[in-house]
């Protein structure tokens, strides 16, 4: 069972002449006594709710896991082996979720995949809290993990890892391939962490010195680490990168490149394997085959599913339309009431007050909602009333609320990025729908795990706050000047700058609805007032006429438009009074979404920017991101903050009304420019 992986790895990367063939070929052994003895899955139903989760965090040993899935018998045939990292294949160089059936989340990315393990494993927990009962357990399954050094030198391993201790975490379990070779040969001179105790000081069981190479004793340690009650396990796996390869085997060779056609030769006569490459025998099909285990373990949870949803047929119905990541029914009428407040009340919040304004209303109403911030909820404001703290208590057992159900606010501590990778867990796991909160300016810790999100289409809310120069005296390294332009330029993620509570409300709304693309929140630490709007709905549209020019004279027509975002909506309609004042007509268009407004139709965003019109975009970021809207100009900041009171940096940075007013009249050839400040 094991050498048909090895065989596999090494016909597969040398066919592509790419690829990582020492980890599967070292890691063979430890895959059969996982995936052979103790992984409850179905190849046929690979969305089984009940299932263990896999996750191989040192994601580019990929060929292994596609050795599993198609040796037990999932749909994935011999010839999309054959285009392993070809164009198009379910093979592709690092496992990618929804490409292949079985593959659980996205890795490659060293450290996150162990991270998301963590949010995998925090779901089950939450889950089997929240819905199981007496004498009906649907909710009982185990998250496995592979890693290696890289995995484990990452910097947001250590923040996965410490949570996953912190929250008791007991059917998390990591099987470390313990190999000592990177891409630079041997790590010792540049990894000299004592790993057990490590993770015995983040609160994890650690089963030591376990061969990797023997199948029985990693079954041992594995069924072990099944017995603990409140800790997760890690199992030290020690293994020879390449193993069987003569020549390559313990070597930095085997890592990253083909081993050579001779090589291969050589290895196939060292392991016994006469068979040709893509060739498996029908004796080792039917041990590895895990469908009929699989059919029994589904018939055996859909008949226990039956007796709990006779028994309770509420909770099975909730059960099943989180698990499919449907919004409740009445969400339309939940939108309109957060919307509708929001725009009838009319107030004048900061916009991450205005954010928590629309979580209390979609708290309430939706269960499914998990939220935290990275030891900043004061600030954030992402606790609501119906999201108290998540706690355990010393046994490891959720701590339930009054109403019987976990909290739902977590303390992630100062863990932007594991905080990040571990709501992409959540999400994939599903149940529940993750957002989280930190300052903007710290999304750059958090980036890669955004991006993540975008290319795994995971529906995950980032609550981003103190979203520009407006945070005031924190100076600087707290001000976020190219942050909203750097996110709007990852694919898939919808970014929002809300002006007012209106458009904070339907952000909200936009991003629980949209279930296969994160968003990100850019919100205000200073007030924003209301900014007036006959409908809220064109809101959805990303982009919108928010102030057409009041009559000047015998001129009605606008001469320009000016487009801000955020706070600066404020600063564009008292621009456009004062011109208006000066005989000068503008329109003003709030884009709280500049992804969102540039997929509407053409005829869309022609009437919100025609063509012909001079444009102005107010921002206080950087300006490079609006020059593709044609704008004849760009009020913007491109260099760092100063430390000194919100009020003092706008009008020292030129956000004020009258440079706005010249500036537009410079762009509409009505003005010269004047000597730059």
């Amino acid at each position: 069972m094991a050498h048909a992986i090895r065989a596999l790895a090494m016909d597969a990367v040398q066919q592509a002449n790419s690829g990582h063939p020492g980890a599967p070929m070292g890691m063979a052994d430890i895959a059969v006594a996982l995936w052979g003895r103790h992984l409850r899955h179905h190849p046929a139903q690979p969305q089984w709710a009940d299932r263990d989760r896999f996750v191989l965090s040192n994601g580019h040993g990929s060929m292994l896991l596609y050795a599993l899935l198609h040796l037990t018998g999932y749909d994935l045939s011999v010839e999309e082996l054959k285009n392993f990292r070809q164009l198009h294949s379910k093979t592709p160089g690092h496992p990618e979720v929804g490409y292949t059936p079985g593959v659980e989340t996205t890795t490659g990315p060293l450290g996150q995949g162990v991270t998301n393990a963590v949010g995998f494993a925090l779901a089950e927990k939450l889950l089997a809290a929240e819905f199981n009962r007496d004498g009906h357990a649907i909710v009982n399954h185990h998250t496995y993990v592979f890693l290696g050094d890289g995995c484990l030198m990452e910097g947001i391993s250590h923040e996965a890892a410490a949570l996953a201790g912190a929250w008791k975490l007991n059917k998390l379990i990591a099987l470390y391939d313990d190999n000592g070779i990177s891409i630079d040969g041997k790590v010792a001179p540049w990894f000299i962490d004592d790993t057990p105790k490590r993770f015995e000081a983040y609160g994890w069981d650690v089963i030591d010195l376990i061969d990797g190479h023997d199948a029985d004793e990693v079954d041992a340690a594995i069924a072990q680490a099944k017995l603990s009650q409140t800790k997760p396990t890690l199992i030290v796996c020690k293994t020879a990168i390449g193993k069987g390869s003569p020549n390559r085997a313990n070597t930095a060779k085997a890592h990253g490149e083909p081993l050579g056609a001779e090589e291969i030769a050589l290895t196939r006569e060292a392991i016994g394997w006469a068979h040709e490459p893509f060739v498996f025998p029908e004796e080792v099909y039917a041990d590895w085959d895990a469908k009929a285990e699989g059919q029994l373990l589904v018939d055996d949870w859909n008949q226990r599913f039956a007796a709990y949803e006779a028994a309770h047929p509420s909770l099975a119905a909730e059960f099943t339309r989180r698990m499919a990541g449907e919004l409740p029914a009445n969400f339309a009428e939940i939108a309109v009431n957060a919307v509708g407040a929001a725009h009838d009340k009319a107030e004048t919040v900061a916009s991450r007050k205005a954010s928590q304004i629309a979580l209390e209303f979609f708290t309430a109403a939706l269960p499914e909602l998990l939220g935290g911030s990275a030891d900043l909820t004061g600030s954030n404001l992402t606790n609501t009333k119906s999201t108290p703290p998540l706690r355990f208590d010393e046994t490891g057992a959720v701590v339930l609320t009054e109403d019987g159900k976990p909290g739902r606010h977590i303390n992630y501590g100062v863990r932007e990025f594991g905080m990040a990778a571990i709501m992409n867990g959540v999400a994939l796991h599903g149940g529940f729908i993750p957002y989280g909160g930190t300052f903007l300016t710290f999304s750059d810790y958090s980036r890669n795990a955004i991006r993540m999100a975008a290319l795994m289409k995971q529906r995950v809310i980032h609550v981003f706050t103190h979203d520009s120069i407006g945070l005031g005296e924190d100076g600087p390294t707290h001000q976020s000047v190219e942050h909203a332009a750097s996110l709007r330029l990852i694919p898939g993620l919808d970014v929002w700058r809300p002006a007012d509570t209106a458009e904070t409300a339907v952000a909200w709304t936009m991003a629980l609805a949209n279930k296969n693309r994160p968003s990100a929140l850019l919100l205000s630490r200073q007030n924003l007032p209301y900014a007036p709007k006959t409908d809220a709905d064109v809101i959805t549209q990303g982009g919108y006429v928010l102030a057409e020019p009041a009559e000047v004279g015998l001129r009605k027509k606008a001469q320009g438009v000016i487009i801000a975002t955020g706070s600066e909506v404020q600063l564009a309609l008292h621009a456009q009074a004062e011109l208006a004042k000066q005989g000068i007509a503008v329109r003003v268009v709030s884009m709280p979404s500049t992804t969102v407004f540039d997929r509407q139709p053409e005829a869309y965003k022609k009437s919100v920017l025609p063509a012909g019109l001079p444009r102005i975009a107010v921002e206080a970021g950087v300006t490079d991101g609006w020059w593709k809207y044609g704008c004849a100009a760009v009020v913007g900041i491109d260099t760092y903050g100063e430390s000194a009171p919100a009020n003092v940096l706008f009008k020292h940075f030129g956000f004020t009304t009258e440079n706005v007013v010249d500036t537009v009249k410079v762009a509409l050839g009505l003005a010269r420019r004047k000597v730059a400040r």
